[in-house]
């Protein structure tokens, strides 16, 4: 039984790596850090990966010269970027080091960094964070042993903003996910698998909760309710897509049904379709929907001349057009304040 831990040798610090004793006994050393960017040398100079332990592992302690030597020969001693620290199953509580100094020796920059940023975001709930950290802290759940800071940037840079992030075609987050470079080949399939489900479902999450805002009221009475859930459904979809807002007597929202989708600047409408499911619903009146891609809301003429033909196949039923309003990503236009209606 071994009583203590050889020291790290200064090689695999400067990788960003560590070496201790498995603390539940045993003559098994633990590497922990940096581990994820190293794991190919680590596995080739007979290091396994402990799943239980979520951890590399050795325990002949010859392998320790024969590391320092391999990460002597090629390791730099700045920390290449985008990788964060390994998890820390043998020390959980990790505490912040105190304004203007440095953490402790043997430990790299990002050392307890995700418990630093889940500790700054319990004690303000998230008040003047900026949208990358609060990002951050989504991709948590679903990338591990990787810092993924450079990863919530890139993708705000890539896609503009949240909205437009979590807008964005599964593909088109794969793909940015990929040329950001914060993830290895070899895990991107995995990694970007789960963020890809998780984003997804934070924007569908997001939509549920600002149309609870819509249903069962006057949509009249909920004008910026209305529009808030409709620039989250629509502002940042890279497709022209047309929807219709059915309502009853009262004004109350029956259905919001997607009637067509289009290509980015054409969305084929049929009147006669609209009017057809108005009688299906019971509808009194509706709201025409449709969004511009390029984010300028100014109507064309092509949709003008649609709302004019929807009108007057409406008229016959007696179901009326309220309005007809065009969302764009930072701002919409209502035909009716217009005067185009």
């Amino acid at each position: 039984m071994v009583d203590a831990a050889p020291s790290t040798p200064a090689t695999l610090v400067d990788a960003g790596l560590r070496i201790d004793l498995d603390p539940d006994g045993g003559d098994i050393y633990v590497i922990s850090g940096n581990t994820y960017h190293h794991k190919e040398t680590l596995k080739a100079h007979g290091c396994r990966w402990s799943r239980s332990r979520g951890a590399w592992t050795f325990e002949d302690t010859a392998l320790i010269d024969r590391l320092s030597a391999a990460f002597g020969g090629h390791v730099a001693t700045n920390h290449p970027p985008g990788f964060a620290e390994a998890p820390l199953p043998f020390h959980p509580k990790s505490t912040r080091p105190a304004p203007g100094t440095r953490p402790a020796s043997g430990n790299p920059h990002y050392h307890g960094h995700r418990q630093r940023l889940r500790e700054r975001f319990r004690e303000s709930c998230g008040e003047g964070m900026p949208d990358y950290e609060l990002l951050e802290l989504l991709l948590f759940f679903s990338i591990r042993y990787v810092d993924v800071k450079p990863l919530a940037k890139s993708l705000l840079e890539e896609f503009g903003s949240l909205g437009g992030m979590l807008a964005a075609e599964p593909e088109r987050l794969e793909a940015a996910m990929h040329a950001s470079g914060s993830t290895s080949p070899e895990r991107i399939r995995t990694d970007s698998q789960f963020t890809i489900t998780h984003l997804k479902a934070m924007q569908r999450l997001l939509q549920r909760v600002l149309a609870e805002d819509v249903k069962e009221r006057p949509v009249i009475s909920s004008w910026q309710a209305l529009l808030d859930y409709l620039k989250m459904a629509l502002g940042h979809e890279p497709i022209e897509q047309f929807r219709v807002l059915f309502l009853d007597k009262k004004n109350i929202l029956i259905k919001d049904e997607v009637q067509q989708r289009g290509t980015v600047d054409h969305t084929p409408l049929y009147p006669r379709e609209i009017a057809k499911r108005a009688l299906e619903l019971g509808a009194s009146a509706l709201i025409m929907v449709h969004n511009h891609p390029s984010g300028d809301p100014t109507p064309s003429r092509a949709d003008i001349e649609m709302t004019k033909q929807v009108e007057a196949a409406l008229a016959p039923i007696r179901v009326a057009l309220h309005d007809h309003l065009i969302i764009g990503k930072d701002r919409h236009l209502g035909f009716k304040s217009e005067g185009l209606l």
